[in-house]
């Protein structure tokens, strides 16, 4: 089993704040932590941490930054030698003011070096013969179709940050991974809350892959192509510290699970809980389960039920 990714690699800048700032509104930091991120890299690290053959391709900076970035790739067991050093442009960086209390957060990313990866740096080994490919957009888009493309495996792609996805790269994805907004935003529907159900049917107007809707605190919903009935599947109850990357801890979980054999609802269910136990430390990566924590607490899951 093999699960290879193709995006971002980040320094993350982790600010406390008592509140998350409105439009125009100041607000002062109470702390900054300097952190491992990137969503292709979150998403490699809780793959590597859940379980063997991961695979991190990408472009970071010839800066510190750079250097602790691999390294800590390194350190949640995947394998970096397909993440170039780009002269000139600096590692990518997040900023990211985190909510006391709530774990709530903001995002704001300065790509960097990420934006320098070309269709050439993806059309690799580990990318032809993984058994499931997992993509976002924080890289140039010609990449992504490149690495669709080429993948002999199945592919996943978390469409974040959100732009227009054209038909040819939608035909090339498997399983599509879109939070709520991120789908409202694909489908071009109003912004606003949305039951279940309505989130089912904004995602039936995609067309082509699997749609698996992450809704955070509530979960996640399954949309297949087969006719059977959606699947709303809650998470097992944490006390949440920082939801930052909880996401991308959920994509490498389901890739992980898919790569090793088990079907969507249940891979879906294996991501849940991944990403609930991620939510328990701070920064993207800081609370990262193993595959022994998902399985202790997957008995804890509450059972999906299906969407009319």
């Amino acid at each position: 089993m093999s699960v290879t990714v193709v995006g971002s690699v980040n320094e993350d800048v982790l600010v406390a704040v008592a509140r998350l700032p409105g439009r125009g509104e100041t607000v002062v930091g109470r702390s900054v932590i300097r952190a491992p991120g990137g969503k292709g890299a979150n998403q490699a690290a809780a793959a590597g941490l859940l379980g063997p053959g991961v695979h991190m391709v990408g472009r970071v900076g010839e800066d510190a930054a750079g250097d602790r970035q691999l390294a800590a790739l390194a350190g949640s067991r995947v394998n970096v030698s397909r993440v170039h050093r780009t002269p000139g442009l600096p590692t990518g960086t997040a900023t990211i003011p985190v909510e006391d209390g709530s774990g709530e957060n903001l995002i704001v990313v300065q790509p960097g070096a990420n934006e320098a990866l070309t269709p050439e740096d993806v059309d690799v080994e580990p990318v032809h013969r993984a058994d499931v490919l997992l993509l976002q957009l924080e890289v140039p888009l010609d990449a992504v179709r490149e690495a669709a493309a080429t993948s002999g495996g199945r592919v996943v792609l978390t469409p974040a940050p959100p732009q227009p996805l054209s038909e040819e790269l939608l035909a090339l994805v498997d399983v599509l991974v879109p939070n709520e907004h991120e789908l409202v935003q694909l489908t071009g529907a109003t912004p606003g809350e949305r039951t279940p159900a309505e989130l089912v049917a904004l995602a039936q107007r995609v067309a082509g892959p699997v749609v698996v809707v992450t809704l955070g605190a509530r979960g996640a919903l399954l949309v297949l192509r087969d006719g059977s009935p959606a699947l709303l599947q809650p998470p097992p109850e944490v006390t949440p510290v920082d939801t930052t990357g909880a996401g991308d801890c959920f994509t490498g979980a389901l890739a992980q699970a898919l790569a090793g054999g088990q079907d969507l609802p249940g891979a879906v269910r294996y991501a849940v809980a991944a990403a609930a136990l991620s939510t328990t430390g701070e920064g993207a990566r800081g609370g990262l389960p193993g595959d022994d924590e998902v399985q202790a607490v997957l008995a804890r899951v509450p059972q999906a039920t299906e969407v009319a």
